[in-house]
């Protein structure tokens, strides 16, 4: 099964070294042409800062990155590192920096890069997305009440419920779950629920 985890959304944390400020950027992005926007979007808007490092990871296995005229090793394979380390994938982080007028070294300058790349992360919310199965199952309605205890031992996250003759429940399921849930509904119910696989699909669980 494949799961993998990426930012819900774009979002920024800055540090101070030395008189220099680092800012960085996290963005959520799926395709190598989206990382390459998001990385001139924020040149753009920091035309006048001095660099601007970035890398990225996506979920194909594809990763790049830039010191932007830093010493080389000094800016883009830190913030990488701190993006690898944390197993985040579909991600790409620029860090912006404007030189305060104090020479940090190589040294310095790789632990600024990383310092401001962690404390992005630690403000981004991150989804976890897991191959799932689409569910449909219908129930009778004496069978509602059992069926939603059990339900809930798995994980699932309800894909919308239709209540007409019978109930129409519609739920995704993380792969590796469903035939211990099978067997949970077979057991119960003394023979094999009718559980109607509409797709295979990522969907976000906790």
């Amino acid at each position: 099964m494949i799961e993998y985890t990426t930012p819900a959304e774009s979002c920024e944390s800055s540090i101070t070294e030395k008189r220099s400020e680092f800012i960085a950027r996290i963005f959520p992005v799926e395709t190598v042409e989206a990382c390459m926007q998001a990385i001139d979007a924020v040149k753009a808007k920091h035309h006048k800062a001095r660099h601007n490092v970035w890398a990225y990871r996506l979920r194909d296995g594809s990763s790049r990155y830039s010191d932007d005229g830093e010493p080389q090793g000094t800016g883009g394979i830190p913030v990488l590192s701190v993006l690898q380390k944390a197993e985040i994938e579909d991600v790409c982080c620029v860090v912006t920096r404007y030189f305060g007028g104090v020479l940090l070294g190589a040294s310095g300058l790789t632990r600024a890069y990383s310092s401001a790349a962690s404390e992005a992360l630690k403000n981004a919310e991150m989804l976890h997305y897991c191959e799932a199965y689409r569910v449909r199952y219908i129930i009778p309605y004496a069978d509602y009440g059992t069926v939603t205890y059990l339900i809930s031992d798995f994980g699932v996250i309800d894909a919308g419920s239709e209540f007409a003759e019978n109930v129409t429940l519609l739920f995704d399921i993380r792969m590796d779950r469903f035939e211990a849930f099978k067997k949970r509904f077979t057991e119960a119910f003394n023979g094999e629920p009718d559980l109607e696989i509409l797709e295979t699909h990522f969907a976000v669980f906790p």
